[in-house]
């Protein structure tokens, strides 16, 4: 009888492979992209001084790091995230900035026992999308927090708010057919698109007062970063790196074309469309 197949196996073998590596060299821009984002996530969920902060999905730590400053020294702030690359990245760079109240490590959020009632506070940066059962996902968080404390977290929007996010994969469709569109509610970027659904699920797994809100900011990269983003990031991304030469110079084409809509004055900017949602445990 085949052994079954673990929790969340493929988002498993699909971040600590290809995935985390090309996240971690992207680091330094996506950081910088995000960062109106981080900060919305830090402010809202900040548990005051000396507060214990859980990060889920944490990535290379930059909301983790973030919030450990803002605990301050009497304080904690512990990173997770399936991917053992990322979390080796976030360790790396908690010891080079000498953020010591941040801890991380290689975890899934929907299964790892978290010590019961042990953080004022839980935060993500669009690191809660990828659960194979999201109720028993956010449950299990639950559990983790003390009660009456606070989840914070950043989704992205339909794909249709977000034309940036999926133009390289509008534009290569044509060339890739194996780029398959998937279910819009299955583990990915836009699985919470659907406010009724993050209700639905948050109050599923115990969670009270839920509120969800829309958050825009405007992100900008110069075209050299435009161009080791879709070499790297996403579907497309991952697609390029396995094909031969001729055909990944036909498809980085069209690709490239596809985010001439983009571009002005030299750079290429774009709106973020986002949900910041909260709720209590």
């Amino acid at each position: 009888m085949p052994e079954a197949a673990r929790p969340n196996q493929d988002q498993a073998e699909l971040w600590n492979s290809a995935a985390g590596r090309n996240w971690v060299e992207m680091q330094d821009k996506l950081d910088r992209i995000f960062a109106p984002i981080e900060a919305a996530i830090t402010t809202a969920a900040f548990p005051g001084q000396g507060g214990k902060v859980l990060d889920i999905g944490c990535g290379s730590g930059a909301t983790t790091l973030a919030m450990a400053r803002l605990v301050g020294e009497a304080g904690r702030c512990l990173g997770v995230d399936i991917s053992a690359p990322l979390i080796a990245a976030a360790t790396r760079r908690a010891q080079a900035e000498g953020v010591e109240t941040a801890g991380f490590e290689t975890a899934d959020a929907q299964t790892y026992r978290f010590p019961p009632a042990a953080f004022d506070a839980a935060i993500s940066r669009f690191g809660i999308m990828f659960f194979d059962d999201p109720v028993a996902a956010f449950a299990n968080i639950r559990a983790a927090l003390k009660p009456g404390g606070k989840l914070v977290f950043a989704a992205w929007r339909s794909p249709a708010e977000n034309p940036f996010m999926t133009a390289a994969a509008r534009a290569a469709a044509p060339l890739l057919p194996e780029l398959r569109p998937t279910d819009p509610d299955a583990p990915g970027q836009f699985a919470f698109a659907r406010p009724e659904r993050m209700k639905t699920i948050l109050s599923g797994a115990g969670w009270r007062e839920i509120h969800i809100e829309p958050l825009d900011a405007p992100a900008e990269l110069s075209e050299p970063e435009l161009a080791a983003y879709v070499d790297r990031m996403g579907p497309v991304g991952l697609a390029l790196q396995g094909l031969d030469a001729p055909r990944r110079t036909e498809v980085a084409k069209a690709v490239r074309a596809g985010f001439q809509p983009f571009e002005q004055d030299g750079a290429v900017r774009f709106d973020m469309a986002c949900w910041l949602a909260s709720a209590r445990a």
